[in-house]
């Protein structure tokens, strides 16, 4: 299994990253972990867009999703499609809202939005906590994490291997329930654990520290930690350190277009 960074700016895309997505690939397998601002143009040097088994949400914030608008527009108006879109609709799995949520998202104008509807190349699947499910060769399991919006946390597992993607979340017993014994854990570290003047521990229930991703990286036992969803305005280095003092396995900040052996 490869997983490969398309994108890993926080909150939105940074001058050096575009926002949030991840390539996974096993086998013959290809699925993406969200599309944040800025992600399907990365996909593209990496794999054929129409070589996609699946694309996977954890949320519906525009830094995780924004860029299922481009794929929609690939695979309506792409002049030289390999087969029929509407006979092979790509599956989408999210969050109850997301075909509602993207359709508004793409709808070309207020007149056209009670028209606009996604489902005629897309077969959205309604992730829920406990979701188990089969794409291709991989399986995919969910976990509801701690966030302001209605947001899962995945792991993907293929030939006795497992790569655990948080998503966006705070401190979350589910996170690291979904994460035991994972060879890989991609984690989101938002911000640091100490901020003068705002904070002498983050805020509950919206997103993690270095130290917080690093604990929820032991307790869980994974074999490595990445580190991702790091901000512009935030260094890397410094929620690395962070996490490099509650967790004594091998620890990076990921970076875009970088890949990984899981």
């Amino acid at each position: 299994m490869r997983l490969t960074v398309l994108g890993c700016s926080g909150s939105g895309p940074g001058p050096d990253s575009p926002a949030s997505g991840y390539l996974v690939q096993a086998g013959d397998t290809a699925v993406t972990l969200d599309l944040g601002n800025g992600t399907f143009g990365a996909l593209q040097r990496f794999l054929d867009p129409w070589a996609l088994d699946a694309a996977l949400l954890t949320h519906l914030h525009p830094d995780h999703c924004a860029d299922v608008a481009a794929l929609v527009v690939w695979r309506r108006y792409h002049p030289h499609p390999p087969f029929d879109p509407a006979q092979r609709k790509l599956p989408v799995l999210a969050p109850e809202e997301a075909a509602e949520r993207l359709a508004r998202a793409y709808a070309p104008s207020r007149a056209e939005l009670p028209e606009t509807d996604l489902t005629d190349g897309f077969d959205f699947r309604v992730l829920t906590d406990g979701t188990v499910t089969a794409v291709g060769e991989v399986t995919v399991r969910a976990a509801r994490v701690d966030h302001p919006v209605e947001a899962y946390a995945l792991r993907i597992e293929h030939e006795g291997r497992a790569l655990v993607y948080s998503g966006d979340t705070g401190p979350s017993a589910g996170l690291v329930e979904l994460a035991r014994g994972a060879d890989v854990l991609l984690c989101e570290a938002t911000w640091p654990h100490v901020v003068p003047g705002r904070w002498t521990e983050p805020p509950p229930g919206v997103h993690l520290s270095g130290r917080q991703a690093g604990e929820h990286a032991a307790a869980a036992g994974v074999g490595r930690l990445l580190l991702t969803h790091v901000p512009a305005w935030y260094a890397g280095a410094d929620l690395l350190a962070e996490a490099t003092e509650v967790f004594d396995g091998p620890v990076e900040v990921v970076a875009p277009g970088a890949g990984y052996a899981v």
